[in-house]
């Protein structure tokens, strides 16, 4: 879970939405820091091959769907998603970067 400004955001929710997209063949959310909100909701994704789509695209569409709480402040685009053992994007990897020299794993 992702707290945003004292909202609970569901990564999974939003990962559902960011796969209905042609485009996209698999997608991550994480929560990265942010001085305002605590964490903001970072979509990190990884395009089908011979596809392309534009980052605010993707946000809208989470926000048509789930609102603007849920919509990714950034997208990143990957060329693919760290797995654990059983096949699951590895978000602990995925938010290391972000959170790297921070004492705090949440804002």
């Amino acid at each position: 879970m992702i707290v945003s400004g004292g909202f609970n955001v569901f990564p999974r929710e939003i990962e559902d939405v960011l796969s209905q997209h042609l485009a996209v063949s698999s997608a991550a959310v994480v929560g990265v820091p942010d001085d305002r909100w605590g964490e903001a909701v970072k979509a990190l994704v990884v395009l089908r091959p011979g596809f392309q789509v534009e980052a605010q695209e993707l946000i809208e569409l989470v926000k048509d769907r789930k609102g603007h709480v849920y919509a990714a402040k950034t997208v990143e685009f990957v060329d693919g998603l760290p797995l654990t053992a059983v096949g699951k994007a590895d978000k602990r990897v995925l938010r290391a970067r972000y959170w790297q020299g921070r004492e705090r794993q949440v804002g």
